[in-house]
């Protein structure tokens, strides 16, 4: 399985989370001067409210991040050099994870978190050889995650597609996502899939895809590298 997708989820998850900067009470200040006494035990009301909601997610950000630490971590090797987590086999790990990830989508369904850690599940599975529980738990997140987490759980399907001889299935997901790229699967990433997988049943098309990116900054390094390897057959 390719692990690229897992590592830009990780990074770009985070980073692209955006904050309310505004005060509760600047958003509703023409309302406590409206509807004076009444007005401010709303709005402390709510402002408790979302103070209490903030504290959970953050919580629920933390859980995440330590779940996503324990699948990255080594497994089968002696005590960690930084004294980070190591698991005694790759077995204890995926039992491990299996359980912060399951624990996250069941208590939080419907969330972008649930999404990431079914997503992540998806990935362990893969990674185990467990492709049957993979496409399930895949299938899950492209079915009620929002469409930055479907998308990148159908690049993940589309593969496991292809690995088990299922490939107009997985030729479609992926032609579904060149026509609608997202911000974690862009077009590009989508087209470069696609042609990998048509390098050698039909290397016309494969290399067709590829000529409009060799100009493109960021995949043109890799558009070139896989148009050598397709030659002139």
């Amino acid at each position: 399985m390719d692990r690229v997708t897992r590592k830009e989820l990780k990074t770009d998850k985070f980073a692209l989370e955006v904050g309310h900067t505004v005060s509760l009470f600047e958003e509703h200040q023409k309302e406590v001067i409206r509807y004076g006494a009444i007005g401010l035990v709303a709005i402390a009301l709510g402002l408790g409210y979302w103070v209490y909601r903030g504290r959970e997610h953050r919580a629920l950000e933390q859980q995440l991040a330590a779940a996503i630490l324990a699948q990255e971590a080594p497994a089968g090797q002696g005590a960690s050099a930084t004294g980070g987590l190591v698991f005694p086999s790759e077995e204890a790990k995926l039992t491990a994870v299996t359980k912060d990830f399951t624990e996250i989508r069941t208590q939080h369904p419907g969330t972008g978190e649930a999404a990431i850690a079914g997503y992540y599940l998806g990935a362990s599975q893969a990674d185990a050889g467990n492709l049957s529980q993979a496409e399930k738990t895949f299938q899950e997140v492209a079915d009620h995650g929002d469409k930055q987490y479907a998308s990148l759980a159908n690049l993940s399907l589309a593969q496991i597609y292809f690995s088990t001889g299922r490939d107009a299935q997985g030729e479609k997901i992926l032609r579904d996502l060149m026509d609608h790229p997202t911000l974690f699967v862009s077009k590009a990433q989508a087209t470069m899939s696609l042609a990998r997988y048509l390098a050698k049943k039909n290397p016309a098309e494969a290399r067709k895809l590829l000529q409009p990116l060799v100009p493109q900054p960021g995949v043109s390094e890799e558009a070139l590298t896989l148009l050598g390897q397709i030659g002139t057959q």
